[in-house]
């Protein structure tokens, strides 16, 4: 456990102060340049996605921490990696930034919330940690505090901020997989004794999120560009902060396992939606 309160809450904040490096100010003002698109993005986000997933979770029958450990998941802002996806496939980039940030500050509120409520219904008298402030402190402290502290770095030292960018994308990577490998190893049995359910579950919900995020939009009348930028970052999960959260503020490494399981089968529906919708692009 000395990895899961130590390395882990420090990886992430790193993770998160190279987030804070990317925005600025002006990438929550924007906005108001995409009123509709960001609008539609943050109720799929934040409404839709989660009853997805609680639908997922009851059709496929998972129970007590995995059933939340999923919630969990999906409760989590975008992924770094959104950005990088959305413009293999011609997103517009900004918006992706700007709902980036948006996400980062909206999840240090939904998330306890969709948490707390899960476990509750999940796992009953177990549930110990439910919405205790010194709970949603954590969460505040892990994930916003780091972003805040970037982008105070961002607009004192623009320059090297902007040098840091590359260096800093790989390390987040770099850091994604050794978090997945640490929650893998810390509950491996129980990720062998429900992979099966959790194999699909994770699939279908990255498959769901791709296309909820891309055609949603497009329903409602928003351009392709920015469609494709709403689909990766509703579609692409932050797996780091639901494991990190799960294994040091909730303490419950099997509640860590459907992230992990998550973070590695995501990136196959990713790259075939980011392929699909470049051609898609570039036939218009």
């Amino acid at each position: 456990m000395l990895v899961a309160q130590i390395f882990l809450p420090v990886a992430l904040a790193l993770v998160m102060f190279g987030l804070g490096l990317t925005l600025t100010v002006a990438d929550f003002a924007r906005v108001a340049k995409y009123p509709k698109a960001a609008v539609i993005a943050l109720v799929c986000q934040v409404i839709v996605l989660p009853a997805i997933c609680l639908g997922l979770v009851l059709a496929f029958g998972l129970k007590g921490v995995l059933a939340v450990g999923m919630m969990l998941l999906v409760a989590s802002p975008g992924g770094t990696s959104a950005n990088l996806f959305s413009h293999l496939a011609g997103g517009d980039v900004a918006l992706n930034v700007t709902l980036t940030a948006i996400n980062s500050v909206l999840a240090v509120f939904t998330l306890p919330v969709v948490v707390g409520l899960s476990m509750a219904h999940f796992m009953g008298d177990q549930a110990e940690v439910g919405l205790q402030p010194a709970k949603f402190v954590q969460v505040f402290a892990i994930v916003l505090v780091p972003v805040a502290i970037g982008m105070w770095v961002r607009k004192k030292y623009e320059a090297w901020a902007l040098k840091m960018e590359r260096p800093v994308r790989i390390a987040s990577v770099v850091v994604l997989v050794l978090v997945i490998l640490a929650a893998i190893a810390s509950a491996f049995q129980q990720l062998l004794d429900n992979i099966g359910t959790l194999g699909p579950v994770a699939l279908l919900l990255s498959i769901l999120s791709l296309l909820v995020g891309y055609y949603v939009p497009r329903a409602f009348k928003v351009n392709q560009k920015e469609s494709i930028a709403s689909a990766m970052e509703i579609g692409i999960h932050n797996a780091t902060i639901a494991i990190t959260l799960a294994l040091t503020v909730l303490n419950d490494e099997t509640m860590a396992i459907p992230p992990a399981v998550y973070g590695v089968l995501m990136y196959l529906p990713a790259a075939v939606a980011a392929r699909l919708l470049s051609r898609k692009k570039a036939a218009v």
